[in-house]
């Protein structure tokens, strides 16, 4: 065996490689430019040893190559913004001119040597070398030092305040009869100090002359002008306000006038209170006004109405008689709101507001839509004799049914549709009978219309609701046309006297029923008409005639203190008592659809008359009547 001796190992250095090299240069080449700084920054020292560096200036003043003491000398000479620059402090249209000094500014003129002097001296080498370098290459322009003392500014602002600062005052507005006052309000100011030193301290450092807005607090009243409102109070009072009914109504009431004097009474001012701030709501007082207007409510409203017609024979359509009427309610609220708007845009003359009914029939109905196309039943009635006021009434209020229209199913009332009956609505006095009596009243001879529909539903067979008849026989409703007494009409006459006496009927039939009335003063007759749809129908009547016949009572003779002796006059005349049955058949293709007895029972009646005192061969005593 061979055996074979270990080997010695073998150690060498790594060669460097390029990096260190280079590295090694790069650091070898820092450490002699620093070198060459220090020196540079050393010998610039020593060339302005106690003397500010070149290029160094304050606020632009150049201070190179001069001491510490010359340059706060040259500073505190040239360096006198504080004492002739201007400020001015503003607000709005005012202000107040000061120099900065007065304002508590001051220039530091050590503290600004001391620091163009430190400029390049700094104990941080690097910094030092560049600040060298930099007045070298242009220079450095330091700020000046400056104090600015804000107590002297406060006391300035107080000065200014006591001229600005005001309380906030609200504008008021009253009123005392006729005459109008009012006071503007003001806007509150209060300068704010605090903000005011702070803007104003930024400001100066820039030591240029400025213009400094004061911080000042605005506060603003709820309510600042009243002059729209009392412009609106005086024209209000200027001239009287004119309420009108509006529309065109027939029996519309004139305007109503309010006075400036009363108009006063009713205005109020009212402060309102809202998010965005008050103002004073002028206005006539709402409860006031309210009572006013209320008083007025009936005599503007209106009830709806049906428009009325006639039946054109020729063309079979139906003609326009009245047109129709919307029917009204004041409303009161709606009107206190619009007058008061209305005087609030200075308006002298306002409307009435209202809630509005229309008619069930308007004018642009039509025959077909009715059911209108003939004339189903026609019946006329006599009055010769009667007296001129009769004539009167009976045309008076025939015409107030003339055009009207009964709906299908509908129960007609005459005391529903014939209106006010006096004196003030046209009517005169005529006879009338009132209890036992015939005596003058109002509306005598609307009997005789009265008697003509009922016997025009009578003979056209519409039922019959609700008829009374007179006490006793009328000669006027059993007259014919030549002006002869028919018995046989006795017991077709109907009484009324609203509201207790009416006379009712139904139309029983699909169509709506037209109503036409024609007064003949000259022949002295009044036609009653009816227009509707023929159905068929036929009417059969029979009557007993009167019978039971009661013989009229004596006379009854009354003393009259109005009458002169030996003067007599005739106030009422006889009739017999007597009772009368009136049976009637309606059918309509052999069938009858309905049949009705009518009784009557007329009361005996006396004749009256009336004599002056003392007139010979007359009673003792004043006589009764049964």
């Amino acid at each position: 065996m061979v055996t074979q001796p270990l080997s010695q190992p073998s150690f060498e250095l790594p060669r460097p490689s390029w990096f260190s090299r280079v590295l090694a240069a790069v650091v070898a080449a820092l450490g002699v430019v620093a070198a060459v700084a220090l020196l540079f920054s050393l010998v610039i020292s020593l060339f302005n040893l106690g003397k500010v560096m070149p290029g160094v200036r304050v606020a632009g003043m150049d201070l190179s190559g001069v001491g510490r003491r010359e340059a706060i000398a040259l500073l505190s000479q040239q360096l006198t913004f504080s004492h002739t620059g201007k400020v001015t402090l503003r607000y709005g249209e005012r202000s107040w001119q000061f120099t900065p000094a007065q304002l508590g500014l001051h220039l530091d003129a050590e503290a600004s040597a001391g620091a163009a002097y430190g400029f390049g001296r700094s104990l941080w080498p690097w910094e030092n070398i560049a600040q060298k370098m930099q007045t070298l290459q242009g220079g450095a322009d330091l700020a000046p030092r400056l104090i600015f003392d804000g107590q002297v500014a406060h006391l300035v602002l107080q000065q200014i305040a006591a001229e600005i600062n005001q309380p906030t005052i609200e504008a008021q507005l009253s009123l005392q009869e006729l005459h109008v006052s009012m006071s503007p309000g003001q806007v509150g100011l209060s300068l704010d100090s605090e903000k005011t030193v702070t803007w104003l301290a930024a400001q100066l450092m820039q030591m240029q002359d400025v213009d400094v807005p004061l911080a000042v607090e605005e506060t603003p009243p709820r309510i600042l002008d009243v002059s729209a409102q009392a412009a609106i109070a005086e024209n209000l009072l200027g001239q009287p306000l004119v309420i009108a009914p509006g529309g065109d109504y027939e029996d519309n009431p004139d305007p109503w006038t309010l006075e400036p004097e009363t108009l006063a009474g009713l205005l109020s001012v009212e402060r309102v209170e809202g998010l965005d701030g008050a103002h004073y709501q002028l206005g006539l007082n709402s409860q006031e006004l309210g009572a006013i207007l209320a008083s007025l409510g009936s005599k503007v409203s209106a009830q709806p109405r049906n428009a009325r017609f006639v039946f054109n024979d020729e063309t079979r359509q139906l003609d326009i008689y009245k047109p129709a009427v919307i029917g009204r309610t004041l409303n009161l609220q709606a009107s206190i709101e619009h007058i008061n708007n209305q005087i609030g845009q200075g308006a002298h003359q306002v409307e009435l507001q209202y809630d509005y009914t229309e008619p069930g029939i308007l004018n642009s109905i039509s025959a077909e839509e009715l059911g209108i196309r003939e004339l189903v039943s026609e019946q006329t009635t006599y009055f010769y004799g009667s007296s001129d006021e009769r004539i009167q009434n009976i045309a008076i209020s025939a015409e107030r049914f003339h055009g009207l229209l009964v709906a299908p199913g509908e129960v007609f009332s005459m005391v529903e549709n014939i209106g006010d009956i006096s004196l003030e609505s046209g009517f005169a006095e005529a006879l009338i009978i009132f209890g036992d009596r015939t005596i003058k009243g109002v509306g005598g001879g609307v009997c005789q219309v009265s008697t003509t529909l009922f016997r025009t539903v009578f003979f056209g067979g519409f039922p019959i609701v609700e008829r009374y008849p007179h006490a006793y026989r009328v000669g006027y409703y059993e007259m014919d046309a030549a002006g002869n007494t028919r018995t046989n009409l006795a017991g077709l006459d109907a009484a009324i006297f609203a509201p207790i006496v009416d006379f009712k009927f139904r139309n029983d039939t699909p169509h709506w029923l037209l109503m036409e009335t024609y007064v003949n003063r000259a022949a002295r007759t009044i036609t009653w008409k009816f227009y509707s749809t023929y159905d068929g129908r036929t009417v059969d009547w029979d009557t007993s005639g009167t019978r039971n016949i009661v013989d009229a009572p004596d006379p009854v003779y009354e003393e009259n203190a109005e009458l002169g002796r030996g003067e007599v006059k005739q106030v009422d005349w006889s009739a017999d008592g007597a009772t009368v049955s009136v049976v009637r058949t309606v059918t309509r293709n052999g069938e009858v659809i309905h049949q009705d007895q009518i009784n009557t029972q007329y009361q005996a009646w006396a004749a009256v008359y009336q004599y002056g005192p003392g007139t010979p061969n007359m009673p003792p005593r004043q006589i009764q009547g049964n």
